[in-house]
């Protein structure tokens, strides 16, 4: 039998998330109904769902719409445009990460992963049979994993290289400079790289016009790459259970695909139209322009915070994505980030998620998701901080 450890964050998230009053653990940009998307179309009178349409198994790789209008979007500002051949589409990005190492990875491979990052990228690799070592990320260094520990984790079975860019739980990215140089160390040797870019293209505190603007990996220039994505984060559809794999690698792809006819067969054709809708040109700008305001009205608020609870925590102030590393301590020792998580709950009704659900070694912190709707986070962060003045002292101490 497969060992599974327990998914922390999921755990965290299945207990808690449907009873609290201010939801400020949530990683997806404020979620919208079909009618809200319809309503942000240029065009009003197409409608989102073709009812008409009878519910086979559909395209089993992914609808002809939907991948030509992903493979439009990963082909933007680039010389090679992506062939919609070249894209899968899941159920989520985390079926799509799934698929990615069950298809790729075994016993005797070695696989490196950007840490700390959501669980399911390192644990995933264990559980078939692959050796993992964490590539530690520190606040010392925004976030940012040290190029010369990637080359000393290298062994000659390393199979695999997993990144999260941008990065959750830390919301850093990984810039353009800094991805050329792991694509040079992956080249050398023929390593697969997988990019999570389930938070592209939410970039709220760098702009495009930077000259180190990370790109997707795809546009990076090396050919074993596959990067994956999803509608629930920036694209404010998590209900619609649509994630995607993409690389420029035919032979990747076509790997992924047999080993997808054991555990998808197809996606839900409504799922992909609702999908195809969101991603179509007359709705996509709209849509990633009302999910990146929305970050940076709240990211501001969230600064706002920490800046009134500068005596009682610390942050490296996220640059991406939708969420922020937040560490909470009392008279310079760590809280135990789950009492804290509990206690503040309990009192305010207002859920942040605990840090040791991206590893123990975390203590103190907490996750923040900070993209949820204004009205729930504006409020929410005030009455947290009426916790951390009142309640603090109550809080249990890291062990």
């Amino acid at each position: 039998m497969v060992k599974i450890n327990e998914f922390a964050v999921e755990s965290w998230m299945d207990a808690y998330e449907n009873h609290c009053k201010y939801n400020i653990a949530e990683t997806c940009c404020a979620s919208i109904s079909v009618d809200q998307l319809r309503d942000l179309s240029d065009n009003k009178t197409r409608e989102v769902i073709d009812a008409s349409k009878v519910l086979t198994y559909g395209a089993i790789r992914g609808s002809d719409e939907l991948r030509n209008n992903l493979a439009r979007l990963y082909s933007a500002k680039t010389a090679t445009p992506l062939s919609p051949d070249n894209i899968l589409t899941t159920p989520g990005a985390i079926q799509a990460n799934y698929l990615t190492t069950y298809a790729l990875v075994g016993q005797g491979d070695h696989v490196i992963c950007h840490y700390p990052t959501y669980q399911s990228l390192y644990e995933v690799p264990k559980q078939m049979g692959a050796d993992v070592d964490l590539w530690q990320a520190s606040p010392e260094n925004a976030w940012v994993p040290i190029i010369d520990d990637l080359k000393t984790l290298i062994k000659p079975n390393t199979k695999l290289i997993i990144l999260n860019n941008p990065n959750n739980p830390t919301g850093a990215v990984l810039n353009k400079s800094f991805l050329q140089q792991v694509v040079d160390i992956a080249s050398e040797k023929n390593i697969i790289i997988l990019s999570d870019e389930v938070y592209r293209p939410i970039f709220h505190s760098i702009s495009p016009l930077d000259k180190d603007f990370p790109p997707s990996l795809l546009s990076m220039g090396y050919n074993n790459v596959i990067v994956t994505g999803s509608m629930s984060k920036a694209y404010s559809l998590a209900g619609i259970r649509i994630g995607w794999i993409a690389s420029r690698n035919p032979e990747l792809i076509e790997t992924i695909a047999a080993a997808r006819h054991y555990t998808t067969i197809s996606v839900s054709g409504l799922d992909e139209q609702v999908a195809a809708f969101a991603l179509h040109s007359s709705t996509v700008h709209s849509l990633l322009a009302r999910n990146i305001q929305l970050a940076k009205t709240n990211v501001a608020l969230l600064e706002k915070f920490v800046l009134k609870n500068d005596d009682e925590c610390e942050w490296v102030k996220p640059v991406a994505g939708t969420t922020a590393f937040i560490k909470f301590h009392r008279e310079g020792k760590p809280v135990d980030s789950v009492d804290f998580c509990k206690k503040l709950h309990e009192k305010t009704g207002v859920l942040f998620t605990p840090g040791n659900c991206f590893g123990e070694e975390w203590k103190g912190y907490v996750r923040v998701g900070f993209v949820n709707h204004t009205e729930i986070i504006e409020p929410g962060l005030a009455e947290a901080t009426k916790f951390v003045r009142k309640n603090l002292d109550d809080v249990e101490l890291a062990g």
